[in-house]
């Protein structure tokens, strides 16, 4: 019999891991919604992005094969924190009910919407594995996708995907290197 796990115990065992698969995921998704706004129209655009973004979760678990992380292995012993992961998961797709609304008064309102909603579930990534990459994503995500909307408005899904996959980039390199660093401690 496996002994019970404190939550400490769990929170540090969910830091340890690598954690790129769904950022390498998201920027994947958003690249593919850059490139698309420059030969689509506006529906199919918009259509592109739902289903890019919708399929993120999905397109981290096939990468998470590749990466060591392997989301979906039945072997390793259940952690709250994988619980509470996708918990933030589902609240990004919840979001989608306040992209929707706006998006079809406006349809250049989705990438600020989902651009930003969706990047809110970085916040408790940060405390659950203790690293500020989280803070700054979700936060130069929220500014920059913002101020590119405004100043870019005939170009918004491209500019705003192109923030994106940026701080994706950051954000992969960041993690990677943390995952590095904690690898060669141990």
């Amino acid at each position: 019999m496996q002994k019970e796990r404190s939550l400490d115990e769990q929170r540090d065992e969910f830091a340890r891991r690598r954690l790129i698969a769904t950022p390498i995921a998201g920027m994947i998704a958003w690249i593919l919604i850059g490139i698309s706004s420059l030969f689509l129209s506006p529906f199919a655009i918009s259509l592109v992005l739902f289903a890019a973004t919708g399929s993120i979760v999905y397109l981290g678990m096939f990468i998470s094969k590749f990466t060591g992380e392997n989301f979906l292995d039945k072997n390793r012993p259940k952690n709250t924190f994988d619980t509470l992961f996708f918990y933030s998961v589902g609240m990004s797709a919840l979001v989608y009910a306040i992209a929707i609304p706006f998006f079809l008064i406006d349809y250049t309102s989705l990438p600020l919407s989902v651009g930003i909603l969706t990047g809110l579930m970085w916040l408790p990534i940060s405390w659950m594995i203790r690293h500020w990459i989280g803070l700054v994503h979700g936060v130069a995500r929220t500014v920059a996708v913002l101020l590119v909307w405004y100043l870019f408005p005939d170009h918004r899904f491209l500019a705003v995907s192109a923030v994106i996959v940026l701080l994706y980039v950051f954000a992969i390199l960041v993690l990677e290197n943390r995952w590095r660093g904690l690898s060669a401690n141990a």
